[in-house]
């Protein structure tokens, strides 16, 4: 794999580290004027060296480093342990083929400087991205977890193990409605529309091809037999006979009609809008306000874009507990509503957003989650040994984790709302906006 040094970025025009080895030999020089052209830096101060840089292993992309430095003039508002991401792995070609989710992600680092931005995210110190090679860098605060008022950094799909966990979810929902209504109010910079244009052909992450029905049906009896297997894994609901027989009957109807509920979701103007389209509980860090208030940040931004703001709900609300789903949903939609339309979007139709919410979780689980048992076999090949959903075996290992939480999630909604019947209405037309 060809492995330049050093690019030159489409944000600033600068001379970009494509690598941990380039930053290092780059030093103190690069990040002064990197952080200068930014305006995170003053003209009087400087990086005057690196005293920590030190691999960071996780995430699905580029490299990452944990980083340190010390600056000529000290100041309290400037951020000494950093956290540096890189768009590419040179010695991963899979991880490599995630490096454009970063184009995106580097626009909406420099847009978060703005002072009118209106959500919390780690403060950016230096982002650029050169298109013709995928290649860039994005360097912000690190988060301290733990510390400092900052509570703990929680792991996805394991919110059984997080207190007050609506509290967190109605944080992590107060943040996307204020972004996604400030963009829709015009409350953004003026250049923020033409940053992130609506392109609903590239929302999708790892596109694949409508399954046939006869391989959703083998998907489907791939499911019944792993919910024999282990059915101490599964809610009960979504392991009996009758809803395993009814949705062998109802999902290989959605990858037929997943073009046209695509188009009919990316049609629904007032619901489009700028979103962080992955807001799990791990990609976000919360803190209390003096009032008490639980408020919270959101880092890890690929993917940005506009987007039905299903799809930002659905990347919110997949990790969550079926029970937040099954008690708290409806109050969740509505707080999204009313911090939306405060921040300066429209009223929107809590029903009507409930429903392309389900549209949503309909076509993007026939294309991937009826996949997860096949998955769970080979991260946690005991899983049919497995006590329960947190037995060992389950909960520390994070493929099957994720997999078997969100699977549960999206059989427990599709049983719950009868996704037959929600398809039903949308070829009726019963729900479509006026």
């Amino acid at each position: 794999m060809d492995k330049p040094d050093w690019v030159r970025g489409d944000l600033t025009g600068f001379e970009t580290p494509a690598h941990a080895q380039a930053l290092a030999e780059g030093g103190a020089r690069f990040l002064t004027q990197a952080f200068r052209s930014s305006g995170a830096l003053g003209a009087e101060n400087s990086v005057s060296r690196i005293t920590h840089l030190q691999e960071c292993p996780g995430g699905s992309t580029g490299r990452k480093l944990l980083l340190a430095v010390e600056y000529e003039k000290p100041d309290p508002d400037l951020h000494a342990d950093l956290f540096v991401k890189f768009s590419r792995d040179f010695d991963d070609a899979l991880r490599d083929r995630g490096k454009v989710q970063m184009e995106s992600e580097v626009r909406l680092a420099a847009l978060s400087r703005a002072p009118s931005f209106p959500i919390v995210t780690p403060t950016c110190y230096f982002a650029d991205y050169e298109r013709a090679t995928g290649t860039g860098i994005l360097i912000t605060q690190r988060v301290a977890f733990g510390r400092g008022g900052v509570e703990p950094h929680y792991e996805k799909c394991r919110d059984a193990e997080m207190p007050e966990q609506l509290a967190h979810y109605e944080a992590i929902i107060r943040a996307l409605a204020r972004l996604a209504g400030a963009h829709k109010g015009g409350r953004l910079p003026a250049d923020a529309a033409a940053q992130f244009p609506f392109e609903p052909d590239k929302l999708d992450v790892g596109v694949r091809k409508p399954y046939t029905t006869e391989q959703v049906r083998a998907r489907v009896a791939r499911y019944a037999e792993f919910a024999e297997q282990a059915p101490r894994l599964l809610p009960e609901n979504i392991r009996t006979a009758p809803f395993i027989k009814k949705l062998m009957q109802d999902a290989p109807r959605f990858p037929a009609q997943e073009a046209e509920i695509k188009r009919y979701l990316a049609a629904q103007a007032p619901y489009i809008a700028l979103c962080h389209w992955n807001a799990n509980v791990d990609n976000a860090w919360f803190w209390r306000e003096t009032d008490g208030a639980l408020a919270c940040g959101l880092m890890d931004w690929g993917h940005v874009g506009q987007m039905n703001v299903a799809m930002a709900l659905w990347g919110a609300l997949s990790a969550a507990e079926v029970a937040l789903w099954d008690e708290h949903l409806d109050h969740l939609l509505a707080l999204f509503v009313e911090d939306f339309a405060c921040a300066g979007g429209a009223r929107l139709d809590v029903d009507e957003l409930a429903f392309q919410l389900d549209l949503y979780i309909g076509v993007m689980g026939v294309a991937w989650m009826l996949d997860a048992p096949a998955m769970i076999e080979k991260h946690a090949p005991n899983f049919a040994l497995a006590e329960s959903r947190f037995d060992a075996r389950i909960r520390e290992k994070e493929r099957a984790r994720n997999q078997l939480s969100i699977l549960s999630v999206f059989l427990n909604r599709w049983q719950k709302r009868d996704f037959g019947a929600v398809l039903d209405a949308f070829d009726r037309g019963e729900k479509r906006l006026v």
